[in-house]
Order: structure tokens, then sequence, then C-alpha cells
């Protein structure tokens, strides 16, 4: 205690008992008065701004009560009471009253950040609402103006409390550079790479994208300084930080969603021992075929007149031109997906055969759904490849499947 009396007597402190139990009462009425006058202004702030909000159409004046603006500025009636009151607080004690300056200052410099992250918090709100800022960063940008406003008010703390210029403290920084630099490392390349991100227009909030890497494949639900959200199909969320959208493989689905079509692109295996010349008997069901009927009839009279006029001995298959049980199989399906009416005829539209592989021979379709909603595409997919393995067995061919071995 004594030496408590003796830092207080160097710097010019009164250490009378007196003293003391009067600074302490006055100090307990100032702060009460303070407390309730707070209090008289919040009530009469938020119902103004609830009247205003009520006879206005405008959702800025709501947003600004939603993100405590009226609270925050009533915040500033107890600092101009307590600044006004210093002299008496302070109990003609000079250096108590420059303490107590600098408190209530610092106090202002709080309360005047946290008014403009209000007012930024609403700005954030009101763009995301609209439709040409709705898929834009701007929690990014938001998030580094509040770093910085922080930044400047512990820098204004520091410059009241200790008396000296901002100045002082800004030099300072350029010592701290590196650690400052090491510190905020993160921060500094998600701000980086939320502005490429933003003028490459790479991702957006709400576009599908997929990171292998990261185990993310879904939307992206939020764009913030350090970290991308991606809620994934299976409604789990994915944190990615914002600066490996640059390092990182990354799909956009967005192309496929703002075409004019979704892509199928699946094989089917057939058995290459059931692929065989069909015989005129074995053709004649195929040619009952309404979709397929003028095709099969144009083919069969070009085969004809081909070996007609290269005179060539068709009762031997390999003679000449014949048909193949693979061959109009794909050309079915060519011609099934041409008249399908849920493909996009003004995209690729192709079945094409591949290399054989150990499963078989490939038939692969390639087409484009012209409802690109993931349900509807899944279930169109599934209708077109249906009909096409019951149609296999139709022009005599077999799909590859694994077979057991029977034992003993």
């Amino acid at each position: 205690m004594h030496i408590l009396f003796d830092f207080l007597i160097n710097h010019g402190w009164s250490t009378s008992w007196a003293w003391w139990a009067d600074f302490t009462a006055v100090t307990i009425v100032l702060l009460f008065v303070s407390w309730i006058l707070r209090v008289i202004a919040r009530f009469i702030l938020v119902n103004l701004f609830h009247k205003i909000s009520s006879a206005t159409k405008t959702t800025i004046d709501d947003t600004l009560i939603a993100h405590k603006l009226p609270k925050n500025v009533a915040r500033f009636i107890p600092y101009f009471f307590l600044h006004a009151t210093i002299a008496i607080w302070s109990n003609g004690n000079e250096k108590v009253g420059e303490w107590i300056t600098a408190i209530v200052d610092v106090y202002a410099v709080l309360i005047s950040i946290l008014i403009i992250r209000s007012l930024l918090r609403t700005l954030k709100q009101e763009l995301q609402q609209r439709q040409q800022f709705r898929d834009k960063p701007i929690d990014s940008y938001i998030q580094v103006v509040m770093i910085f406003l922080w930044g400047i008010g512990i820098l204004l703390a520091f410059s009241i409390l200790s008396g000296k210029e901002l100045v002082y403290f800004f030099t300072g920084l350029g010592a701290l550079s590196a650690v400052i630099l090491l510190v905020f490392k993160d921060t500094i390349l998600g701000f980086v790479a939320s502005i490429q991100i933003s003028a490459n227009d790479l991702v957006r909030i709400g576009d599908w994208i997929t990171m292998e890497s990261y185990g993310a494949d879904g939307d992206v639900i939020e764009i913030n300084l350090s970290t991308i959200k991606v809620r994934n199909f299976d409604n789990t969320i994915t944190t990615v930080p914002t600066y490996k959208l640059l390092s990182s493989s990354i799909k956009n689905w967005r192309g496929m969603s703002e075409s004019d079509g979704r892509r199928i692109k699946r094989p089917l295996y057939i058995r290459a021992s059931s692929v065989r010349f069909l015989n005129v008997h074995e053709l004649e069901p195929i040619e009952q075929l309404d979709r397929f009927k003028p095709f099969i009839q144009a083919k069969r009279n070009e085969i004809e007149a081909y070996n007609a006029s290269e005179k060539a001995n068709t009762t031997i298959p390999l003679n000449g031109r014949n048909l193949t049980n693979l061959g109009l199989f794909r050309a079915y399906i060519q011609t099934y997906l041409t008249q399908h009416p849920s493909i996009n005829q003004k995209l690729t539209v192709m079945c094409r055969q591949l290399p054989p592989t150990p499963h078989g021979i490939p038939l692969e379709v390639y087409a484009f759904t012209t409802d690109k909603v993931w349900k509807t595409h899944e279930a169109i997919s599934a209708d077109i490849f249906d009909h096409i393995l019951a149609a296999a067995s139709f022009f005599h061919l077999r799909l590859f499947e694994y077979e057991q071995q029977a034992i003993g």
C-alpha cells in the first residue's frame, strides 16, 4: 500500500483519504447518471427510428436498427456528459483530470468504431439484396475496412493515453512491418485473392464449385476475407482459404448453368462375341420400327446398289457391304436421341463407338438435356438409358456384365 502511495505522490496525485472518498463517491454518482442518460437516450433513439421505419417504405432504416446503430449512437450521450463534468470528477487534481480525459476520449474512439461498424454492416446487407452485388465478395471488403479501422482506433487509443503524436506510432509500425506481415499473412493473401476473384469473375456466391483437394462439392454461400464457405450437396459445410482458389485446381459449374444444356456422357458396354452381320429375316422386325424405318430403307437401298455395282457374292456376308447389329444399334441410338424432346438439338448429339476394352465395346451417348436442374437431368438420362438397354436385345446384342463362375 505504501508503494502505491509513493507512486501516486511522485506523479502528483493526492493521497488524502478524504480526497479518495470524495473521488470514489463522485465517480459512482457520475457513472450511474451517465448510465441513466444512456438508457434514456437509447429509448428515445430506438423509438424514433422505429417510427421513421414504419412511416417509410425503404428497408435501410430497418437494417440500421437491426445492426444497433441507435443503441451505439446513444452511447455518445455519456461521453458528452462525462467530458463536461471532468472538472468536478477530478476534484481539482490536474493529473487525475488528464487521465480521466484520456480514458473518456478512448471511450469516444471505441463508440465511433462501433457506429462505423453498424453503418458498414448495414451497407453490406443493402448491397447483398441488390441483384448486381448479390454474388460479389462484399464481406471481404468490409472486413478489410474493419481491420484498418480497428488498427487506427488502437493507435489512437495509445496516442491518447501516452500523450504522443499519432505519427510516432505510425513510424514504429515500419520497424514492425516484418512481424505484421507474418501475423497477417493469410489476411493479406485473402484480400489480394478477393480482389483477383472479383476482378476476374472466378467465383460468385451461388456458384456450384468442386475442389477435390478440399472435399468441396456444392454451392458457394459466403466469400469473405479469409475463407470461402461451400455448402456441399450432403448439407455439410466445407471451408476453403480464399487464396487457395488461385493456387489450387477448382471446377466452376457456372458455365454449364448458363449454357443451353447439361451434358450426358455415359457409355454402355457390348459383348464383342454378340456382334455379327444380320440376315434378311433378322432385319425385317427392325424395319418395322417407326422412327428407324426411313433410315433402314435408305441404308438397304444404298448397300444393294453398291453390291450390285461391285457384283459382290452376297451369299457370304464378308463380300461387299452388309449391315451389322452393332452398327444398326448405334444408328438407332443416334436416331432416338435426335428425336428425343428433352435433348437440345442445337448442341452436340452423338452416339459414338470407343476403342474396345476388356469389358466389351463401349457405345457412348454424348448429348445435352434442355433441362439443367440436377434431379430432372438425371431422370431424363435414366429414361434414355432404360430404353437403350432394353433395345439392345432387339438388335441381337448382349451387354457386358460380370458372371460368377460356379465352383465344383
